[in-house]
């Protein structure tokens, strides 16, 4: 009788765990659907109409958007983990922060649209017109004034080495500059407001919009959206350790749904062009 009570509590204690078991992994299940995305400016808006859409609901997906003002802290934000997953940044600013982190590292998940920088100036129509010893704002942020250099030298008005790092290159790598122009470093954010002050800006396009300006008609010269520019198509990303959640992938399968992306061009006057491309084509 005895022996037949132990089996029969052996039996009542493996249900009992079994039912524990399952409840702790549906909850995993019910948890890793509700995602915090980490954006800012434009992106921050993008991310709150998808957390609200249909296309969310379709792939049972509970998205928290946060918005976050600053790059550096939103990057650290998503490698700690109190931010699942962000939507903000370049590949370069990516490549950039991953290599200036010592320990907190980020993961690529996919890639999101590519928006063109853009020259501005309230003084000059073209870049051949900006005269000897102009002063060129450009970002005090690594990949930003990377890639802002890039610009200029494809403008035809500076020479970079040979070596340069496209991530995290800086004034101090032009090989010449015949113009002898000088270079004002400023938060990037702040590119519109400086327009008056200077004779030409290097400012994003997020940040563009931000200050009710359009790269395709206001900038007088910008980025061409092709294989010389991959480098800068925007991509979402998470902790090194969330790489392979399908939760977090199901984002990008998300971004470049149509309804998402007709929402986008028509938002933005088709500035943020889609790029629904895998990560080896920026890799390469």
């Amino acid at each position: 009788m005895k022996k037949s009570y132990l089996w029969l509590l052996g039996i009542v204690l493996v249900i009992v765990l079994g039912a524990l078991g399952l409840h702790q992994v549906n909850s995993q299940q019910t948890k890793s659907a509700t995602i915090t995305v980490g954006s800012m400016g434009s992106d921050y808006a993008i991310w709150q109409h998808i957390a609200k859409s249909a296309e969310a609901k379709k792939l049972g997906l509970k998205i928290k958007v946060k918005q976050v003002t600053d790059g550096v802290q939103l990057n650290k934000a998503t490698a700690e983990g109190s931010i699942d997953v962000n939507a903000f940044q370049s590949w370069t600013y990516y490549v950039a922060f991953n290599k200036q982190s010592k320990s907190s590292k980020l993961a690529a998940l996919g890639t999101t649209y590519m928006e063109p920088m853009g020259i501005y100036s309230k003084k000059y129509k073209k870049v051949k017109d900006i005269p000897d010893g102009a002063t060129i704002a450009v970002a005090d942020n690594p990949s930003q004034q990377a890639r802002g250099l890039v610009l200029l030298q494809k403008a035809g008005l500076i020479k970079l080495k040979k070596n340069f790092d496209v991530a995290l290159g800086s004034i101090n790598d032009i090989a010449s500059n015949p113009k002898k122009l000088k270079f004002k470093q400023i938060d990037d954010t702040t590119g519109p407001r400086v327009l008056h002050t200077v004779d030409a800006v290097l400012i994003s396009n997020t940040v563009a919009l931000e200050g009710h300006l359009h790269v395709l008609s206001d900038s007088i010269y910008h980025e061409a959206v092709d294989q010389s520019t991959k480098a800068n198509i925007n991509i979402l990303a998470t902790a090194k350790k969330n790489k392979n959640n399908e939760n977090y992938k199901k984002l990008v399968t998300l971004y470049h749904e149509k309804s998402i992306q007709k929402y986008i061009k028509d938002k933005y006057y088709g500035t943020k062009v889609n790029v629904a491309k895998p990560l080896s084509y920026i890799e390469k």
